[in-house]
C-alpha cells in the first residue's frame, strides 16, 4: 500500500517520504505540446521550492517562458508575503522560466485534461 511505500522511505531516510501524493508531472504542460524532461525538470524544480517555502499543495503550470504557480486559495495570501514571493520568483527563474505567476483562481486538478474536453475555461 501506498502508507507501507511511505513508511519504508521512511526508514530510509529518504527526502520523498512525506512528499504529497501527485499526478504525474507531464499533466502540467497544455495538450499538444512536447513533454520534455527538460519542461519535467522545470516543473519539478519549482514544485520542490513552492513546497520548501512550506506550502501545503501545487501544482506548477508549464507554459513555454512562464512557469504558472497554483496553491489552495487560502494559502495565496502568504505567497505574496515579499520575502516568500521574491523565493518563488528567484526559484523559477533558476529553473529557466522567464516569468513566474500565481493563478488567483487557486489549484485546479486536471486543468488541460479539462480543457480538452471543452470543460477548463482557462490555459
Amino acid at each position: 500500500t501506498k502508507s507501507q511505500v511511505r513508511e519504508v522511505a521512511r526508514q530510509m531516510s529518504l527526502p520523498v517520504a512525506d512528499k504529497p501524493a501527485a499526478p504525474c508531472l507531464a499533466s502540467r504542460i497544455p495538450f499538444g505540446e512536447s513533454v520534455t524532461p527538460e519542461k519535467l525538470r522545470q516543473i519539478d524544480d519549482l514544485e520542490d521550492a513552492v513546497y520548501e517555502q512550506g506550502f501545503s499543495d501545487c501544482r506548477v503550470r508549464h507554459h513555454g517562458a512562464v512557469g504558472r504557480i497554483e496553491l489552495p486559495t487560502e494559502e495565496l495570501p502568504r505567497a505574496m508575503e515579499p520575502e516568500i514571493r521574491a523565493a518563488l520568483v528567484a526559484a523559477g527563474k533558476e529553473t529557466g522560466f522567464q516569468h513566474v505567476t500565481i493563478d488567483l483562481d487557486g489549484i485546479r486538478s486536471g486543468l488541460f485534461s479539462l480543457q480538452i474536453v471543452g470543460k477548463g475555461d482557462r490555459g
